[in-house]
């Protein structure tokens, strides 16, 4: 095979996993990445066992367990009884129906595991991109006037993307009407509160409503994401400190569990959510996108992360043979494996009525990014 140079513009999940299963399959990855450390921001992914299971083969699994939580169940109740509509068994059902159980991890915990599978040329930070030069030979064009031309590039860019951009011009994301906060709270803190082991969605009246919580750091903390309707956010992806008491305020009437817990947070953060439809493209010639540059979700199903994690394994599936002739129809067999899945999570997240009451997970669990066949 031929040793293919490949430029991965963006380190966050999907990019630093791409470069990952790339120098696996003997091609030099590079991760250009904007910041100049990678600090611990953000608070929580959600992985689910189709992204486990790629983590496991990229052996950054067993790192993962040390310091996330494994959810015993998948939970749905209803915001104001508090009723259980739906029971998923997690942790080890899941491990034996899947392969692999779901954990629950702050961000920085895997952005810390899987740069540590990389060396440390393998990452340039403060490489800021602005531009692609799209052709034969491409070329990533940095902030500080530098630029570096390699035989592939992958855009793991988010969903500013510059390489989208440079593939495809501006577009227009769509504002959901919808606003999330975001806090994390000490277990210790709410000791009154049951199912903290669980993922537990708490459906609203109606389905712009919901408060989702799930364990953090060995179950020693508590996540909050909770959604709901806002008019007037112009800013794309723009999170700013929240308010504390306008987040009780908006769920006064949930049930006294869900009220516990926001009671219990001392800071919260405040985002809006936007989205994008399914793209129908996502390369040209030696360029391709992958998780948000590419399909950017509400946060719904909790795929996110897990859609970037799979894009990345399929994407160094599709290359591990690839010489730099190859490479154009590499891309295109990637895209056309990834694109009628993500689509479909895309669709479903903004639904947002996926296991609302007793339904089937398989086909987003049982995926299995490194078995399923490629054509």
């Amino acid at each position: 095979m031929t040793k293919l140079r490949v430029g991965i513009c963006g380190g966050g999940v999907g990019g630093l996993c791409a470069a990952i299963a790339l120098r696996e399959a003997g091609h030099e990855a590079i991760v250009f990445e904007q910041a100049r450390q990678f600090l611990r921001i953000g608070a929580d992914v959600n992985l689910t066992p189709n992204a486990v299971r790629a983590l496991d083969r990229l052996d950054v699994g067993a790192v993962l367990r040390e310091t996330a939580a494994r959810p015993t169940h998948r939970l749905s109740r209803t915001w104001d009884t508090g009723e259980i509509t739906s029971k998923l068994p997690m942790s080890d059902a899941a491990e034996e129906k899947y392969g692999a159980p779901q954990l629950t991890i702050h961000r920085g915990d895997l952005l810390k595991a899987l740069e540590a599978r990389l060396p440390d040329e393998a990452i340039r930070l403060g490489s800021r991109v602005v531009d692609i030069d799209v052709g034969d030979h491409p070329t990533i064009r940095f902030e500080d006037g530098s630029s570096e031309t390699v035989d592939v590039v992958v855009g793991g860019d988010g969903i500013h993307s510059a390489v989208r951009r440079s593939l495809f011009g501006d577009d227009h994301p769509e504002f959901t009407g919808l606003v999330s906060y975001r806090a994390v709270v000490p277990r210790a803190a709410v000791p009154e509160v049951e199912n903290l082991d669980a993922f537990t969605k708490w459906w609203g009246a109606t389905a712009d409503s919901q408060v989702v919580v799930f364990p953090l750091t060995r179950g020693e903390e508590v996540f909050v994401f909770a959604t709901t309707p806002q008019e007037g956010w112009r800013e794309e992806s723009w999170t700013l400190p929240g308010d504390v008491d306008e987040l009780r305020e908006v769920y006064r009437d949930f049930h006294a569990d869900v009220r516990a817990l926001l009671a219990a947070c001392d800071s919260v953060t405040k985002s809006a959510l936007y989205v994008r439809e399914p793209m129908a493209r996502w390369s040209k010639g030696h360029v391709t996108i992958l998780g948000d540059a590419a399909h950017p979700m509400v946060p719904f199903m909790a795929q996110g992360a897990c859609m970037a994690i799979e894009d990345a394994v399929v994407l160094s599936r599709c290359l591990a043979e690839a010489g730099r002739e190859d490479v154009p129809a590499a891309l295109a067999r990637f895209e056309k494996a990834r694109k009628e899945r993500t689509a479909k999570v895309q669709r479903g997240s903004r639904a947002n009525d996926w296991l609302k009451g007793e339904g089937n997970a398989d086909w987003v669990y049982g995926y299995d990014a490194w078995g399923t066949p490629l054509d």
